[in-house]
């Protein structure tokens, strides 16, 4: 039998309906535990931003880094409940969720090097370096992320006007 020549009766191993609803179960299941992340973490950064002394700058750069990371988990959360209304992850969301975490390590980088004046220099270039590196990936990310936003439009348009032409026929 040829791969061509399948059809909708092919049997699989497993079937297709049990398969998908442990895939469900499990997508559920982790659901649940990205939420409880986002609740822990939320939970400890309020915490540390009340309790860090001094708060400027130790504190302000341990807030911002803090937030980022919950809005990065939240994404993530995003995710995997869009599976469920879409039926599949989408890779807009995952280069979104690239380009915050690049941003926030930017931030974090930029903002230590800003107030620790004791570096040396190996110390200092080695940050450039990686500040650099992840501006790079940010806009890799970027661009990743326009090349698949303008696919899907010219999909979208391709396909309406596939309908349009069908309708007038």
């Amino acid at each position: 039998m040829e791969i061509n020549d399948r059809n909708d009766s092919e049997r699989y191993i497993l079937p297709t309906r049990l398969v998908n609803l442990v895939q469900d179960a499990f997508d559920i299941i982790l659901s649940i535990i990205i939420l409880g992340i986002v609740v822990g973490a939320l939970f400890f950064t309020l915490k540390d931003i009340l309790t860090m002394h001094p708060f400027f700058p130790t504190g302000m750069i341990n807030g911002i880094n803090n937030v980022l990371f919950v809005v990065i988990i939240l994404e993530i959360f995003r995710t995997v409940i869009s599976k469920f209304t879409d039926g599949l992850y989408q890779l807009d969301k995952f280069l979104v969720i690239g380009v915050i975490a690049s941003v926030r390590h930017i931030l974090t980088v930029g903002a230590t090097l800003t107030f620790e004046s004791d570096k040396g220099n190996s110390s200092f270039y080695r940050t450039l370096w990686e500040l650099g590196v992840d501006a790079g990936i940010a806009l890799i990310l970027v661009i990743a992320l326009f090349v698949s936003k303008s696919a899907q439009a010219r999909k979208i348009v391709m396909n309406s006007a596939g309908s349009a032409n069908s309708e007038d026929e």
